[in-house]
């Protein structure tokens, strides 16, 4: 579901049990509840440890940072963001990750970075949606900011495509698609319609399931009159992500949270996606997604911060083993942010599992008749 959402409907469950401390990050002492405290953003006080730091650089995370220009026959014109680590050989896999409604592509950065050290050959491309970093125009120069489903899904293929191009590779790597909440959304769209054909080798969703997302939608606009709506500097946005349990981890909201925000005239620090511009594509992003997700062809992986979030549909699909979950209770909703190096183990698992470039066939039997051997 939508990245705020989420936090919203688990503002609702702050009366529960806490749930076992985070220890993913050294500089981290999690001692609250597992629920975003969104109703006690001002009165939970951080620990020294969780006190914001110095923001980090995008170069700290990927090799590469492009602006991508894309001119159509019918006039026109896109310039998509994107981050890329590329593949270190034409046969390593390259993921293509797409983040949630108002996120970022550096809500990436530290599982891209634990990803690279359990795949070192593998490319990483970070994308970034319209409205999000990414910006297309029509003939006459106007933005244009359809964001539905099928729209979102085609500037992530033309992302990969032009990367290609801009790289030279003459043919894609095989590709394993993976998307936070409303990402995830998108890769499961982008898997159902094949547009890859053969070079996807699955997709990953990141917390979120159609019927949890659907329900969460209902307050969504609530949640967004209650945050705020400007910071007074870059260092008081990282601590407010941390104070209302929107993300857990210190370290990825120094790397993650300044690109959520434009600076103002004024000084001040405003969002740069207007979420509720987004209200008339809120249901057509996960409407009949998990039929999509269990129908689409590829490897499939579900990674849930907890066994609630799935629906009947998916719930019958995992009993049928038609997909791989894996739930982290401990995490948030942004789960790879909360605990990336748990994230990138899995996800490092799934694809050394699912890749067909590393499966060593056995020698068909005329191979071994011309060479002489008995069979």
């Amino acid at each position: 579901m939508s990245d705020l959402a989420k936090s919203f409907a688990k503002a609702k469950l702050a009366s529960l049990p806490p749930e076992p401390p985070i220890h993913e990050e050294k500089d981290y002492e999690d001692d609250s509840s597992s629920a975003s405290s969104m109703s006690s953003t001002g009165t939970v006080i951080p620990s020294s440890s969780q006190r914001p730091g110095p923001t980090v650089r995008w170069s700290d995370y990927f090799a590469q940072e492009f602006y991508l220009e894309q001119q159509s026959d019918t006039g026109r014109h896109a310039k998509f963001h994107v981050y890329l680590t590329p593949p270190a050989s034409a046969s390593a896999p390259l993921l293509v990750l797409h983040h949630g409604a108002g996120s970022s592509a550096l809500s990436f950065a530290l599982f891209a970075r634990e990803v690279k050290k359990q795949l070192p050959d593998a490319g990483i491309l970070a994308v970034e949606a319209r409205e999000h970093g990414s910006v297309v125009w029509s003939p006459e120069g106007h933005v244009i900011n359809d964001l539905s489903i099928d729209e979102l899904s085609q500037d992530m293929v033309d992302m990969v495509r032009l990367t290609q191009v801009r790289m030279g590779w003459a043919q894609l790597p095989a590709i394993v698609l993976i998307g936070h909440s409303l990402g995830g959304a998108v890769v499961t769209n982008t898997a159902k319609q094949g547009v890859l054909g053969n070079k996807l080798i699955g997709y990953a969703v990141l917390d979120v399931v159609e019927g949890s997302a659907m329900e969460a939608l209902k307050h969504m606009k609530s949640y967004l009159a209650s945050r705020p709506s400007t910071f007074p500097n870059l260092d008081a946005a990282v601590d407010w992500h941390i104070r209302s349990r929107t993300l857990r981890n210190p370290q990825s909201a120094r790397a993650s949270v300044p690109s959520l925000l434009l600076q103002t005239a004024s000084g001040a620090w405003r969002w740069k996606t207007d979420l509720s511009s987004t209200e008339a594509y809120w249901e057509n992003w996960f409407s009949g997604m998990s039929s999509k997700f269990l129908s689409a062809q590829g490897a499939k992986l579900l990674v849930l911060a907890g066994t609630d979030r799935l629906d009947k549909e998916l719930t019958i699909g995992q009993m049928q083993g038609k997909f791989q979950l894996q739930v982290f209770p401990a995490a948030g909703h942004f789960l790879q942010e909360d605990q990336p190096e748990k994230t990138a183990d899995v996800v490092a698992e799934f694809i050394k599992r699912n890749d067909r470039s590393t499966l060593v066939l056995p020698p068909k039997v005329s191979d071994l008749l011309a060479q002489g051997k008995k069979v």
